[in-house]
């Protein structure tokens, strides 16, 4: 299962509950966000290698063990926590406190397919065109992850933007950014590289808190 992750720099962590049991097409990077929380140490608590894979039913623990100790929790498939003084409100992008920033295309042109569906849960737009077409940052922000590690993207840049929105590019050629850079709005910061059935294009997704947002929503129109 996909991962997507980070935390929303600057951002207040709301009260958490003590687990959160995985639904079906969630990632640990979605969860992760959701609870202002970072992916590496949600991983550590929970015992999760670099594959950083969950699945459904999963018990998740969203706060430190006692003492430092990890715990891998393979929970019995089970219904979440019926829902609490503390649970998390979902965001929303006509809500104020989560005003989107300004986007802009992260690519000049190019044919628009979607929004597509992945298998994963995640909900994004393939925009097709050359290889090493530059790919430029859609929004101000600070890059939280570059790598090939999440399967199903490619070469990956997720970059974080205020009031927990986050972008993420995926299937570049090559990454002109590194973790922790800030970047500005239409910055490169990769290249476009192939997709499935070695196509060049770009995937790009918008999340806010974690969940997938349809990004012609929030894109200007061409």
């Amino acid at each position: 299962m996909l991962v997507l992750v980070a935390c929303a720099g600057g951002a207040r962590r709301p009260a958490i509950p003590d687990y959160h049991v995985v639904r079906a097409g969630e990632t640990l990077y979605a969860i992760s966000q959701r609870y202002r929380l970072d992916y590496r140490e949600l991983a550590r608590w929970n015992g999760i290698g670099r594959s950083y894979r969950i699945h459904p039913g999963q018990r998740l623990r969203l706060n430190p063990p006692p003492g430092g100790r990890t715990v891998a929790r393979r929970a019995k498939p089970a219904a979440a926590p019926p829902p609490v003084a503390r649970t998390v409100p979902r965001a929303s992008p006509d809500d104020p406190a989560h005003a989107p920033p300004p986007w802009r295309w992260p690519v000049d042109g190019g044919r628009v397919v979607g929004p597509v569906t992945q298998p994963s849960g995640g909900v994004g737009l393939r925009i097709d065109g050359a290889r090493d077409q530059p790919v430029f940052a859609a929004a101000d922000g600070k890059v939280a992850y570059t790598g090939s590690g999440l399967r199903g993207y490619g070469q990956l840049v997720i970059v974080n933007h205020v009031r927990g929105w986050l972008t993420a590019y995926g299937h570049n050629e090559r990454l002109l950014v590194a973790e922790g850079d800030s970047v500005r709005a239409g910055q490169q910061i990769a290249t476009m590289g192939p997709g499935p059935g070695q196509q060049p294009q770009l995937y790009f997704e918008i999340r806010l808190d974690g969940r997938p947002v349809d990004p012609l929503t929030q894109l200007p129109r061409r």
